[in-house]
């Protein structure tokens, strides 16, 4: 666990540090920063999530790996209205929605071709994993577009 969070850690700087230029394509995988605030403590807390792009949104999995308890990334989102995220180069503020549950097997479909562990995650647990629409609320820097269209992997 703890060779995990240095290089969540790690990547976190490396990522901030070339304004996404190291850090937002980790082995083929679409990356973003996810900045929230702690819930108990009230500090800010980043980590990478792994993403695809539908419809303008940026779409994450709280799967915790298919652990049996929801990320602390995920309770920080749900108990607040916005966050803040890292795309590439661009930062900007973000409100979050759940898929809507008559799309979620689209979502799957589309998260697992891009994110091929998310296949085992699945099976390891038997709670309802959360599939999270994060939604710009500001223009953040003008410097990168998100793309709207279909599910699939960012070019």
């Amino acid at each position: 666990m703890a060779n995990w969070l240095a290089f969540t850690r790690a990547h976190c700087v490396v990522y901030r540090g070339t304004r996404g230029w190291i850090g937002a394509n980790l082995i083929g995988i679409h990356m973003l920063l996810l900045t929230t605030r702690g819930r108990k403590t009230g500090k800010p807390r980043t980590l990478p999530l792994a993403y695809i792009e539908h419809k303008g949104d940026l779409v994450v999995v709280a799967s915790n790996g298919g652990a049996l308890n929801p990320p602390a990334w995920w309770l920080n989102l749900r108990d607040s209205d916005s966050a803040e995220v890292q795309v590439g180069n661009e930062r900007f503020e973000i409100g979050w929605a759940h898929a809507p549950k008559d799309e979620r097997m689209e979502y799957w479909r589309g998260l697992q071709a891009a994110i091929p562990a998310y296949r085992m995650y699945r099976l390891r647990t038997d709670r309802e994993i959360p599939i999270v629409l994060l939604q710009r609320k500001s223009e953040g820097w003008p410097t990168r577009r998100l793309e709207s269209g279909s599910i699939a992997p960012p070019s």
